[in-house]
Formats: structure tokens, sequence, C-alpha cells
């Protein structure tokens, strides 16, 4: 199911960013030309299909897609805006890295870019672990949305 977020009400990124970077992990705006590198990571640790959506943020200025770094590697990665106007997602964080605020940090920053384009509220499409949205952000469920914008997905070959 999709569900939707009150931009206008969302708690603060910073405390929870400034506090990751205290053990080494920084939250920051894709740069343009590090498309290859977050497109390989996302394909190795989630899917071709989600690269391929995250791609769209590379095109954006500015770009729409924030990538988690430690020790100069991609932990995770969170898009808005590239699925559909005014959707979060897709995003993703390595295994061994969650359940640490990487993940709701990356969706906080990404909600507040939505809220900076002028956006009241922003919608999660196809919500994975819809609890971690309801307690990260007070993303509530929106009726009779699934499959919502995937119902016509094609069929990949080979």
């Amino acid at each position: 199911m999709d569900m939707l977020v009150a931009l206008y009400d969302l708690p603060p990124a910073e405390p929870l960013v400034l506090s990751l970077l205290e053990r080494g992990v920084i939250i920051r705006r894709a740069n343009p030309w590090e498309v290859s590198p977050v497109r390989e990571f996302i394909t190795r640790c989630f899917s071709l299909g989600w690269a391929d959506e995250a791609s769209v943020g590379f095109a954006r200025t500015p770009v729409s897609t924030y990538v988690a770094v430690q020790d100069g590697a991609l932990i995770g990665f969170g898009s808005y805006e590239c699925t559909c106007r005014a959707f979060f997602g897709p995003t993703g964080v390595e295994e061994r890295f969650r359940k640490q605020g990487v993940g709701t940090a990356l969706l906080l920053r990404c909600l507040e870019g939505l809220a900076e384009l002028g956006y009241g509220y922003g919608i999660i499409g196809s919500a994975g672990p819809t609890a971690f949205y309801e307690n990260a952000c007070g993303a509530t469920a929106i009726p009779n949305s699934s499959p919502g914008i995937y119902r016509d997905l094609l069929k990949r070959r080979g």
C-alpha cells in the first residue's frame, strides 16, 4: 500500500544527521558524477529496478538522491521525485547498518527535499515496512492504494 506524509509537520533531520556524523556516517546529497557507483550499489544490494528509478534523481537539479557514506563506502541511499511527482523512494540501507538511524535520516532528508519543492504532502509508494514509516515521519496508509502506480509493470525477460 501507499502511505501519505504531512511534509509541514516533519521531525527535524538535522539532530539525527549530526548524531550519525559523530559515528562516522555522512548523510548527504549525491553528486551528479556519482551516478555509476550509486547505481552499482543499488543493483548489487537491492535491485536493477530500484537502480533505474533512483537514476532519475541524478537528472534533477538539485540531485534528488541522498547517500549514506561510511569510510568512503556507500551504505545506503534514498531518492525522491523519481518514481512520480511527490513520491519518496526508492530507498535502502545495507542490512548490517539497519536499525542505526541511517534509514530514518535518509527518509527525513528526502522528505525535506519534497517540502522544499513546495509539496504539502509526500507519498511513500508501495511502502514496505509501514510501522517504520508511521514511527519515523507519521505516515498513514492510503486506503485502496495497492497496487497503485505499479499495477502495469513490465515483465523482465531473460
